[in-house]
């Protein structure tokens, strides 16, 4: 009975031994070791805007850091306003800062030292006025701006008269083309789009008919997936296209020039954020996006049909290794 004993406490305590610690509590293989000692107890505050990439990898990186055990809220937030809100502690990061649209407003916050420049993506972006291949030969010279601006009444509307129209993007993207035209007199009057999907709408209508259509577009995007285009070519861009009117063509006047055409997609994040929840911060200085899984998130959306959650869970799925070293 004794040696009985014996063996029976030898063998509890090398399963003792052995189990004594789960994956979850040590980090284990796939699993995140979830928020530090350090974090706030607290959701991280993700904004949400209003074109499709970023809605779905807004979700995206919510999920990565719910599997790493983090509360998530999303925030429906003003693309151009949000970089004040970061400061003010309403938001803690923007992921998809794209300089062409909002790099002003976002470098205005960097410079008040509340808003960190986190991480530049591998992507690479360019915004600018875009046309549908055949354009060309209906307005010969294309893609050169001056000879958009020869074509001009070739897209005159009812609503612009004798002026060609340009479709651009929601106000709120605050691309300065109305600046442009005037700064590069052109007879064009700017159109505003209320949101993302009636660009495509609209284009979707004028590529059916063969009318030609001039309107904003952005790389990374599904758009260059489905039709043949081209970004039309204006005078290169300089910060001092922006501030300096005696810089460029025009003396008087500034936005004489194009938007970047190498511009940086970054990650920025409330100084509040790395201070209030470090190890959330680790996560989110991690997330690297390229121009194809931009690509591949919008078209989720906008070419398959599919709601950003379901968008966000298939390209989750297609892309593991990726989201996974995120998780560090």
């Amino acid at each position: 009975m004794r040696k009985l004993l014996m063996v029976l406490f030898a063998f509890v305590m090398v399963l003792s031994a052995c189990g004594g610690g789960s994956d979850t509590e040590a980090g284990g293989d796939g699993e995140a070791a979830g928020p530090s000692a350090e974090d706030a107890d607290r959701a991280v505050k993700i904004p949400t805007h209003n074109w499709s990439s970023q809605l779905v990898s807004a979700e995206v990186v919510g999920r990565v850091l719910t599997e790493a055990g983090y509360e998530v809220e999303y925030v429906p937030s003003d693309s151009q306003a949000v970089y004040a809100a970061m400061c003010e502690g309403d938001v803690d990061l923007v992921h998809e800062v794209w300089e062409g649209a909002f790099g002003v407003a976002f470098q205005e916050q960097v410079d008040a030292g509340c808003v960190i420049d986190a991480h530049t993506h591998n992507a690479v972006t360019r915004e600018e006025w875009w046309y549908p291949t055949y354009v060309e030969e209906q307005c010969p010279g294309l893609p050169d701006w001056e000879a958009l601006n020869e074509c001009s009444e070739l897209f005159a509307t009812a609503e612009t008269g004798d002026k060609g129209r340009f479709l651009g993007g929601p106000v709120d993207w605050l691309k300065g083309d109305e600046e442009r035209v005037e700064g590069l007199g052109m007879n064009f009057e700017v159109v505003n789009a209320g949101q993302a999907a009636t660009l495509w709408s609209e284009l979707d209508a004028a590529v059916a008919n063969n009318e030609p259509i001039v309107l904003f577009n952005w790389t990374p995007n599904f758009v260059e997936a489905v039709y043949d285009g081209k970004f039309i070519e204006f005078p290169e861009f300089a910060e001092e296209c922006r501030t300096d009117p005696a810089w460029g063509t025009n003396p008087d006047l500034t936005h004489d020039c194009g938007n970047p055409a190498n511009g940086y997609l970054k990650t920025g994040v409330g100084q509040h954020f790395i201070d209030e929840m470090p190890g959330a911060y680790a996560i989110v200085e991690r997330v690297d996006l390229t121009n194809e899984a931009l690509a591949a998130m919008a078209a989720l959306v906008d070419v398959d049909g599919l709601e950003v959650e379901a968008a966000a869970e298939q390209w989750m799925a297609d892309n593991e290794a990726a989201w996974k070293s995120w998780l560090g």
